[in-house]
């Protein structure tokens, strides 16, 4: 711990321990307990560190008129200490552990009322419970009542730390798992060098829970579902992490509760339920794989039922009466994925699939309707519209699962599944009936289908959940062979004036990911593809610019899909103009997406090295106009990351297949959108320009031993690295082009992420090109120099590297300048780039960059300031009562 922390805590002890009110920044006290935490978990002993605290807890706890805030703070420190056995001893021999936990001493003093208060005490008790002896002071001062009671506290937070409390005493102390270690007071170290105990304790602590939650689970009014709520959350936890012996007696102790719940058919508690039985199953299937099976033959017979009793529980829950509980019972199952159990597997499938089948008469239950008799239960369901859009909803998010379960547990082929989604979204775009996209059905659709279709005609929540199914659809099984009508359906969509804007969205979504399906897109018919040629140029000029964008991005996606022996599906000659167009676009985020769809447009291009046609030059100079000119940031920053790609993929491609006149174009652009780029107000533009510079210094020196990017501060004084011929020429080079000045922009930022990248390059490059010893390279990289401006940044590198008047007209004529004013101001000036480098002090400027910008404040040395400070101004005879005490606690 700092020297000077330790001499400020205690003053701020006496602060504490002397309040009769709280601190003016109520989050003081947190903020110090979680540097007392902290230290605990480095492995420190607090009072060793801190031997203040100790008589600042028996100070406060003796105190009742002590401010709550002040006393919970108490409460959870004193646990803190305690979390050792060396703590604990301590405390208990100042006999404070009794008085800090007293819960009827803090009751006949009216703080128990206070949640605040309350919450310390669960918190407290819990940070101490980290070894046996801890745990032998919980069970004797008989703390597990209260402990229960507060299950059911009246505020949330309290009842929330009191449920998390309970778990962790029972899972920590647990016993280890292995046959044999059922002694009663064994003790053996786990992986993590926790001390497990198997004491009467905590025998004892199991028992009353488990009899807290058997005779609490099952609510006895409606009032009471909360309670059941919590404890079966509770449970779920327990049964997935618990070790065989306790998972054994929890699951023995709350199995008639659980089946009592079961059969009471609660729909609040359809899914806190599944999550009880799927967790108990998961770790019952874990368990039996790890123990051998000597030890599954010592168990006695009733340490077999629980395992029987899963499944019956199970069962039951697929076959609830309520056909809205029984369908979020099947999701949830599936959504576990146990495959490995075929009869339920099966089972819920077959649930799902039921109201999909109802609405669009496709036949995905097959010939064997044995297991449908819910069937007319499940129609009345979907007579109800909320009820049949939320149903059907969850049906169709859980389609694509259903499509990869094993072929024995579908009554269908996958195909049909997505035959299926198709007909039910032409249903909800009133183009087809369930009659007719049932016709070659080989059942009829049930009485009150009709009334049910009616429900889901427009409803934009099922189109959108069906577009979202049917695109995660496109990888199941069987999927080429449904590609043609799935392309006629989303064309349907794409075309309809009344599809919401998420609809199209979601609808281009899908085409893009069925495309991929098949890369030979001759399935798609030549007036399939005109049609979306005219819905893209009708859709690219809506009146609602989400609508402009998804086209648009849709454009810039197609670009990205492979396809052969066929033509692509929109060629350039069709998407380019509309993209140029969309470069006009009044709305900012749709310039932006018409940038970045160009780029993958033109992607093919690039790589090719292909020479710029006319209307790709005239895209080139209207994107630098953006970056000039345009008032809005995501068209300007998508904009460097147009050249940016470019550049990669110009450098990437063999140079002698690259057409000099574009790579001339792309020079001159890379100088533009460093200069202006590095200029820019918006902080990720300069970013990104900055990532522009980094491959220029990639392509220049990635030949010269000692170039790398390891992001640290280097070590100057080994040996220097062996520089290739030509650092010179490179060096001049990447003058020349503007990566030294927007570098040098960029460490004078004034955003951290501009100056932190800014200075790595720096280091990356000094290291690369300026060795510390002089030899005949360094002697020659040396003449090379860069422009310092006489304003802005070039005024502040200026400042940095100590130049004065003298020393500018110095540098000036040497470059050959001259003229110029004694303070240099408004003058450029040249200086040497590895002088610079040098001077500029680029490690320390690393190491403080490095650091989070809160850094001077966020420290505990300040946050004892502070609190001294605000004590002192409190307690100042001239301070006005109300006065705000101004404190920058982190």
């Amino acid at each position: 711990m700092d020297a000077e922390c330790v001499s400020l805590l205690p003053g701020v002890c006496e602060v504490l321990a002397a309040s009769g009110r709280s601190l003016p920044d109520d989050t003081s006290l947190e903020k110090l307990l979680d540097w007392f935490t902290g230290l605990t978990e480095a492995g420190g002993s607090l009072l060793d560190a801190c031997p203040c605290l100790l008589d600042f807890i028996s100070t406060v706890v003796h105190n009742t008129a002590s401010d709550p805030g002040v006393l919970s703070f108490t409460l959870r420190l004193t646990g803190l200490t305690a979390a050792t056995e060396d703590g604990f001893q301590r405390l208990q021999e100042r006999s404070v552990l009794n008085q800090v936990f007293h819960r009827q001493r803090w009751q006949e003093a009216g703080l128990w009322e206070d949640p605040c208060f309350r919450i310390g005490w669960i918190q407290g008790l819990r940070s101490m419970l980290r070894h046996p002896k801890a745990l032998g002071f919980f069970v004797q001062s008989d703390f597990i009542d209260p402990l229960l009671q507060l299950q059911t506290d009246a505020s949330l937070f309290v009842a929330s730390a009191a449920n998390q409390m309970l778990a962790h005493i029972l899972l920590f102390f647990q016993p280890a798992s292995s046959p044999g270690c059922n002694g009663a007071d064994e003790k053996e170290e786990d992986g993590d060098g926790r001390t497990r105990t198997t004491s009467a304790e905590y025998t004892s602590a199991v028992a009353a829970i488990s009899e807290y939650l058997k005779a609490s689970l099952v609510p006895q009014k409606y009032t009471k579902l909360r309670q059941s709520l919590q404890i079966l959350k509770l449970l779920a936890l327990l049964l997935a992490r618990a070790g065989p012996p306790l998972w054994d007696k929890l699951l023995q102790t709350v199995a008639d509760s659980l089946e009592e719940l079961v059969t009471a058919g609660c729909g609040q508690l359809t899914l806190p339920l599944m999550d009880v039985i799927l967790a108990a199953c998961s770790r019952s299937g874990a368990d039996e794989r790890v123990l051998d099976q000597h030890v599954l033959d010592q168990r006695v017979p009733d340490q077999r039922v629980p395992d029987q009793r899963l499944s019956r529980l199970l069962s039951s829950m697929l076959n609830v009466d309520e056909p809205a509980d029984l369908v979020h019972a099947a999701a949830a199952f599936l959504r576990r994925g146990h495959h490995s159990d075929i009869v339920h597997t099966a089972r819920a499938v077959r649930i799902l699939l039921l109201p999909l089948h109802i609405v669009t008469g496709q036949s995905l239950l097959g010939t064997n309707t044995t297991a449908d008799e819910r069937q007319s239960s499940m129609v009345e369901q979907l007579k109800c519209k909320s009820s049949c859009i939320s149903v059907i909803c969850v049906c169709l998010t859980n389609t694509p699962q259903i499509t990869l379960t094993p072929s024995d547990s579908l009554p269908c082929p996958p195909q049909l599944i997505v035959i299926a989604v198709l007909s039910l979204l032409r249903i909800c775009s009133g183009s087809s009936s369930s009659s007719s996209s049932s016709s070659s059905s080989s059942s009829s659709s049930p009485t009150g289908c009709s009334e049910v279709c009616r429900n889901v005609i427009g409803s934009g929540k099922v189109q959108k959940c069906a577009l979202e199914a049917l695109t995660a659809l496109s990888s199941s099984p069987g999927a080429k062979d449904a590609i043609s009508e799935v392309f006629t359906v989303l064309m349907q969509y794409l075309d309809n004036p009344d599809s919401d804007a998420t609809v199209l969205h979601k609808s281009y979504q899908a085409l893009v990911k069925w495309m991929s399906v098949s890369p030979d897109l001759s399935v798609v018919t030549d007036p399939l593809r005109r049609g979306l040629e005219e819905v893209v140029k009708k859709r690219v000029c809506d009146m609602r610019w989400e609508v402009r964008d998804s086209t648009v991005e849709f454009l810039g996606h197609l670009a990205g899909v492979p396809v052969t022996g066929t033509p692509a599906l929109l060629g350039v000659r069709c998407t380019t103009p509309l993209l140029k167009e969309a470069l006009q676009d009044t709305e900012s985020y749709v310039r932006a997406s018409a940038i970045s769809a160009l780029a993958k447009t033109l992607t093919h291009s690039w790589q090719q090295g292909a020479a710029l046609s006319q209307e790709e030059t005239e895209i080139v100079s209207r994107l630098l106009e953006i970056l000039s000119q345009d008032t809005e940031g995501f068209p300007r920053r998508a904009v460097v990351r147009y050249f940016i790609s470019w550049f990669s993929l110009r450098s990437s491609s063999s140079s002698s297949s690259s057409s000099s006149s574009s790579a001339s174009l792309l020079t001159q652009c890379v100088r533009s959108v460093l200069s202006q780029g590095s200029a820019d107000l918006d902080w990720e533009v300069k970013v990104h320009t900055l990532e522009l510079a980094e491959l220029l210094l990639d392509e220049a020196f990635s030949g010269h031993r000692g170039y790398g990017k390891d992001g640290a501060a280097s070590d100057r004084t080994c040996t220097p690295p062996t520089h290739a011929e030509g650092a010179e020429s490179q060096l001049a080079g990447v003058v020349e082009l503007g990566v030294i000045s927007a570098l040098l922009s960029g460490l004078v930022d004034c955003d951290r992420p501009v100056g932190l990248r800014a200075c790595r390059l720096l280091v990356t490059l000094r290291d690369a090109v300026c060795p510390p010893s002089p030899d005949a390279t360094a002697a020659a990289v040396a003449t090379v120099s860069c422009e310092l401006p006489g304003w802005g940044w070039g005024q502040e590198v200026r400042k940095t590297l100590g130049m004065k008047g003298s020393d500018i007209a110095a540098e000036e004529s040497i470059g050959g300048g001259g003229g110029v004013n004694e303070g240099g101001d408004g003058a450029s000036v040249h200086v040497s780039v590895c002088e610079a480098l040098t001077s500029l002090g680029l490690d320390e400027r690393l190491k403080v960059l490095t650091r989070s910008s809160d850094h001077v404040h966020n420290s505990p040395l300040s946050l004892l300031q502070d609190i001294l400070t605000a004590s002192a101004a409190h307690t100042h005879p001239d301070t006005q009562p109300g006065q705000e005490v101004i404190v920058d606690c982190y």
